[in-house]
């Protein structure tokens, strides 16, 4: 099995873009990705595509990952949709490390895209609940929102978590994202917006939700050989886990932890070698506060019912012993559903070659964690930077 290393990523900025189509958005965040691994490099390279989206709005079903490679003009390459609800382009991120590492593709392009904005609010939240359990839960009238402001309640009830320890998500988040150009919501909020704003589900709050998003992103992987051939910091991906769970929160056993986060960090912490004490910054699927919190203690960064008190220490601040979603997270930076996975990768990579808007002192090690609906699938991928030229 070969080793695999990102040689470039690249975003659209996130937001609400009315004159904007999943391709225009896409064929953003190609320049960008290519502007990032620069000269020496030719997108005739590229041998494979995974591409993950939703197809929230835009018409964006069926062929749209091929017509967004020919729209960029990767001419007869395959390419892959996936779909797998807010994980989709995480997934499609594991899928180009392991088309590399088999040996089936030198170069590997992962990526996703979401076109949310121009639907009515009822048909996005349509959209969304279908990312959870139709029978039982979305057909009988519950919301995304709704579904996580369970997990919310049993959280607080059983560990104590507060409003306020949802509200310190938000605030953090937003510091970071205001100073990301590429982030949806580029704003300051103080704790006190965050207790006090208009609640959507109890006990989750309007700032604890993401928003609604357009976007695309895209990331490069590429063998040894390739990346040594360009003039790029070496960032390996040093592992990778996906999972999948009980799709209704009826049909788990708990709900204070996601499974499927649990089991794909397991597998990406046993193949890079590494402890959750290794890693020096993180990407979070944040989708709401109560995630953030939810992952800390399912990735092992605390222990468990000991989330508020993490983030009340601030340790997730960027001058914390865990710098997490320096990006904004999907709370600032924002969720266009089928960019989000490797958008995670975008950070993680500024990160590890030291060009972020919030700069972590020295990283080593990144982690991304991405969820799909309230926790049916899950990935984990962990980034190293590697010193030199090997």
């Amino acid at each position: 099995m070969k080793d695999v290393y990102v040689i470039g990523a690249g975003q659209s900025p996130y937001g609400s873009f009315p004159d904007e189509t999943y391709l225009s958005l896409f064929d953003t965040a190609f320049d960008s990705l290519l502007r990032s691994v620069g000269d020496g490099f030719s997108p005739g390279q590229i041998d494979e595509a995974y591409l993950g989206t939703l197809g929230v709005g835009g018409r964006q079903i069926g062929l749209s990952a091929p017509a967004v490679t020919e729209y960029v003009g990767l001419h007869g390459i395959p390419t892959t949709r996936i779909e797998n609800a807010c994980a989709a382009s995480g997934y499609a991120f594991r899928q180009a490390v392991a088309a590399v590492r088999s040996g089936m593709a030198d170069v590997a392009l992962a990526g996703g895209y979401e076109v949310m904005t121009d639907t009515s609010a009822d048909q996005t939240k349509w959209w969304l609940g279908v990312s959870g359990e139709m029978e039982y839960e979305r057909m009988s009238g519950t919301t995304f929102a709704g579904v996580y402001a369970q997990m919310a309640s049993a959280h607080m009830k059983k560990h104590g978590t507060t409003v306020e320890d949802l509200s310190r998500v938000a605030v953090k988040n937003h510091a970071n994202g205001a100073k990301n150009e590429k982030a949806h919501l580029q704003f300051d909020c103080t704790l006190d917006d965050a207790v006090n704003a208009p609640l959507v589900a109890d006990p989750l709050n309007l700032y604890h939700c993401c928003p609604t998003s357009d976007g695309a992103s895209a990331v490069l992987v590429a063998t040894s050989e390739v990346a040594r051939e360009l003039s790029v910091p070496m960032i390996r991906v040093a592992g990778t886990g996906a999972s999948s769970g009980r799709v209704g929160l009826f049909q788990r056993e708990t709900l204070t932890r996601i499974p499927a986060t649990v089991r794909a960090a397991t597998d990406a912490y046993a193949e890079a070698g590494v402890d959750p004490d290794s890693i020096d910054v993180a990407e979070l699927h944040d989708c709401f506060a109560i995630a953030e919190l939810l992952a800390y203690e399912d990735l092992g960064f605390c222990e468990r019912g000991d989330a508020g008190a993490f983030i009340r220490a601030g340790e997730t601040n960027p001058d914390g012993s865990l710098p997490t979603n320096t990006s904004g997270g999907l709370k600032s930076k924002g969720h266009p559903i089928g960019a989000t996975g490797t958008g995670q990768i975008v950070e993680l990579v500024s990160q590890l070659r030291g060009t972020a808007a919030v700069q972590v002192s020295d990283p080593t090690y990144g982690l991304a964690h991405n969820v799909g609906g309230s926790g049916g699938g899950a990935t984990v991928a962990i980034l190293e930077r590697v010193e030199g030229r090997r």
